[in-house]
């Protein structure tokens, strides 16, 4: 059993606080917003997902989740801190990361022994190298390893989608680090959860590269939609029959009114930019 911080109740922290408390870790999920600390102490969930309410209740009651507005004595009590912040599209189409600076400021003053460093929330390229060097800069004796833990949640399955994912991904350096975020997950390893140990900016891109390809086929599957409406071709049999080959499959090949959302806006904007900033541009997502 691990003592784990959740900085940000946000959509991502909420979920993956409650759902690492299920796995038997002692959670504290804190937050600046004293309302809505208030709020979850008081048993209301400031979000509607289902099963997310009976799941947070149950571990509240175990004694195993617990809130807070005091970052700092989350900080100092947990082994492990989760940053879980938004991190919304910026005027310049980067990712803003002020939030993350913020609460790395926050790590660096607080790091009264060896912890492990996560980032749940979605952040460009080369963000842990960043937040490495912030934690440093103000504190130069500290002790920690740095693990880049993206989530994939779907909102309207995001419990299933934690406690069941597809797959966990972990950027890190250490086999130490991979040991005890085996620890971390251990009912997902001894359900033989597929796993991936990555580099850390490969962990990073991942996340992207994965958001950007669901907004592609939207857009995709939104295309062809108007052209079957031009020749007469009924477009919900064109992707049943597409769905049915299995290097397609049939999600997210729905037409509709195109992609929206709290992230895939933001994540193929800041994906574009990062291109554009290295000289690599990623025309079939600027085009998206």
């Amino acid at each position: 059993m691990k003592k784990i911080a959740i900085i940000g109740t946000g959509y991502v922290g909420l979920v993956s606080g409650a759902g690492l408390s299920e796995f038997s870790h002692q959670v504290i999920c804190t937050d600046i917003d004293q309302s809505k600390i208030s709020k979850l102490k008081s048993g209301e969930i400031p979000i509607y997902e289902p099963s997310l309410e009976s799941l947070v209740h149950k571990n509240v009651k175990a004694g195993r989740l617990s809130f807070s507005v005091d970052s700092t004595s989350a900080i100092q009590s947990s082994d492990i801190i989760f940053i879980a912040v938004g991190t919304p599209q910026g005027e310049n189409g980067e990712a803003d990361l002020d939030a993350v600076e913020t609460v790395a400021v926050t790590i660096a003053r607080n790091l009264n022994r060896y912890k492990i460093v996560s980032t749940k929330s979605t952040v460009p390229v080369g963000t842990g190298k960043w937040i490495e060097s912030i934690i440093y800069s103000h504190n130069q004796q500290a002790e920690f390893d740095y693990v880049s833990n993206p989530e994939f949640l779907r909102e309207g399955s995001s419990v299933n989608d934690f406690l069941h994912p597809d797959r966990v991904i972990f950027g890190t350096r250490t086999k130490k680090v991979r040991e005890i975020m085996k620890e971390v997950y251990h009912p997902l390893f001894i359900n033989e959860t597929p796993s991936l140990f990555t580099s850390i900016e490969t962990s990073e891109m991942i996340k992207y590269a994965s958001n950007a390809f669901l907004a592609l086929k939207i857009s995709y599957i939104n295309e062809i939609a108007n052209l079957c409406e031009a020749v007469g071709a009924d477009i919900h049999k064109v992707t049943r029959a597409m769905g049915l080959d299995g290097r397609i499959s049939n999600k997210f090949l729905h037409p509709g009114p195109g992609f929206g959302g709290s992230c895939f806006p933001k994540d193929t904007q800041a994906l574009v930019t990062m291109g554009c900033k290295q000289n690599s541009p990623l025309l079939t997502i600027e085009a998206a």
